[in-house]
């Protein structure tokens, strides 16, 4: 159902409103109680009571509402275009194994170095040291991805060698943890549990740079991925080249997911439920309508998720990883139970 006549305009704006409410809603909660007048003053750098108060929204609340912009937006994005790829309701982000990449440059990275009798200097372990170890572990495994990808024709056997390396790269991080102290696996574990928070301006231009990359990409293969849906004989009876929207598929889902779990840790979930329930509100498989829909359901649900996470007027901050999986599991069971029609 392309439904190309139809308009989505006033459930876009709808939308549109929601995350910005969602948003205000999100920079407003934490352990210190700001009202909403002074949130609003803060934002346009106007006179606040409390000088603290601007500190804390400009330089840590805000960041992580826009870190959960990206976040959401760039993991639904990537599970639309796996699930199209792959013709399957239950691919993700994460199963061409880039995640697992990601996981392992960062276990090397700190459970590996007491293994290896390596000497690590502080910065590595800073935000921008862990992220570019997971960069590194993620481009190997596009790398390798890509090579199989060029020998391959069946895309099946794409997402089975990508699982293959997830597999792969699970053992060796199980094996690197044996040998690690409790230090070592305290911190990543809690790498693991994925954060919003402690990135800078720097830190999030960076993210920004990266996801606008990977959205423009998809930009280019709108058309193509339309024609994807029904089968890749369809495609090339209508001239699409279907090698080379596959390949800009994983390249783009590769730069989304590496980049988003190198800078906040394996997110699960987020971008597996997103596109289903998009597709409910929007009834079409039209990705021109699906991709902006989900980036902004990706954002929204990523707010929410967060939202929760930062339990209000408390200073704890429960794992995201934890949240987002309390909420994308049984949304993928109410699908599979309830059959729903999904579009593809």
């Amino acid at each position: 159902m392309l439904n190309p006549i139809k308009s989505y305009r006033n459930t876009f704006i709808i939308l549109v409103i929601v995350l910005l409410i969602i948003c205000l809603i999100n920079i407003s909660l934490g352990s210190v109680s700001i009202p909403l007048k002074q949130l609003f003053l803060s934002l346009i750098n106007g006179e606040v009571e409390k000088e603290s108060w601007r500190t804390i929204i400009l330089n840590y609340r805000l960041p992580k509402a826009i870190t959960a912009i990206i976040v959401g937006s760039g993991l639904s994005i990537s599970g639309l275009l796996m699930q199209t790829l792959f013709r399957n309701p239950l691919a993700g982000p994460f199963v061409l194994g880039i995640s697992s990449g990601a996981s392992l440059g960062v276990a090397i990275l700190i459970l590996g170095a007491s293994f290896l009798g390596a000497n690590i200097t502080s910065y590595a372990f800073t935000n921008f040291g862990i992220a570019i170890a997971a960069s590194l572990g993620s481009f190997i495994v596009l790398l390798a991805v890509m090579l199989a990808a060029i020998k391959v024709r069946n895309t099946m056997s794409i997402l089975i060698i990508g699982l293959m390396f997830g597999s792969i790269t699970s053992s060796v991080i199980s094996v690197l943890a044996y040998f690690s102290s409790a230090s070592e696996l305290q911190q990543y574990m809690f790498w693991s549990f994925g954060s919003l928070g402690n990135l800078s301006w720097k830190e999030i231009t960076a993210l920004f740079s990266i996801f606008i990359i990977g959205v423009a990409l998809v930009t280019f293969i709108i058309k193509p991925l339309n024609s994807m849906l029904l089968g890749e004989n369809y495609a090339k009876s209508m001239g699409v080249n279907v090698k080379l929207t596959r390949n800009i598929t994983l390249i783009a889902t590769s730069l989304l997911t590496g980049v988003i779990t190198a800078f906040s840790g394996p997110i699960a979930f987020v971008g597996l439920a997103v596109p289903h329930l998009t597709k409910l509100l929007f009834n079409t498989s039209n990705h021109k309508t699906l991709l902006p829909a989900v980036a902004i359901c990706g954002a929204i649900v990523m707010l929410i998720c967060d939202s929760i996470a930062q339990m209000p007027n408390s200073e704890y901050t429960l794992p995201i990883n934890a949240i987002t999986s309390l909420f994308g599991a049984p949304i993928i069971i109410w699908l599979l139970v309830r059959k729903r029609k999904i579009y593809y």
